[in-house]
């Protein structure tokens, strides 16, 4: 058995307890014995084969803690991280970031900005231009952004974003219709019989 403050090779199979009495199992992915965290490889509870779950342990609230394998020889290498592809999904959400703050700064309303996001979801070549969406350079859809606010020249683009304006706000009420009016239990018939 194994002492809260030992050090854990990356690699090592460890069990432990935690404060709720539930018990751990896994591969040590990483250790810091400065802050006495553990990180854990566990099996994946969704099920899917070549998942895993990587639980952050603070060692202080566990006990029992045991290496079941402690591997001696050096761990494999890291896998190698795409940089561009990382800085590139950083500038697009700080992009993204970027486009709801100013919506909110420029008086955008609520149904605006949610027109936005449905829009952004399938086209992503859209933005801000005041309080105007502009899509694809192609279509501007201002204030109250309805379908007939959607203006631009006569083609697919217009048509296609038209039917994604309707769509959205035919959601929208589909989704108020639900709170609105909430499911009632379904009322016992009783029969009489004579």
């Amino acid at each position: 058995m194994a002492a809260p403050g030992e050090y854990f090779s990356v690699g090592s199979q460890v069990s432990c307890r935690t404060c709720q009495e539930t018990r751990l199992q896994g591969e040590v992915v990483a250790f810091d014995h400065q802050s006495k965290m553990l990180a854990l490889k566990c099996p994946s509870t969704s099920g899917k084969p070549n998942h895993a779950d990587i639980l952050l342990l603070n060692l202080q609230y566990v006990s029992d803690v045991e290496v079941l394998n402690d591997r001696t020889q050096t761990p494999p290498p890291l896998a190698s991280l795409n940089i561009n592809k990382l800085a590139s999904r950083a500038r697009q959400e700080k992009e993204e970031k970027m486009s709801q703050a100013y919506a909110i700064s420029a008086g955008v309303s609520v149904d605006g900005q949610q027109l936005f996001q449905t829009i952004h979801k399938t086209i992503k070549d859209c933005k801000w231009q005041e309080k105007n969406i502009v899509v694809m350079e192609e279509v501007i859809i201002s204030p109250p952004y309805q379908v007939e606010n959607c203006k631009g020249k006569e083609g697919s683009a217009l048509g296609h974003v038209r039917k994604v304006v309707e769509k959205h706000f035919r959601d929208v009420e589909s989704q108020k219709g639900v709170q609105r009016n909430p499911i009632q239990p379904a009322q016992k018939e009783t029969s009489t019989s004579s």
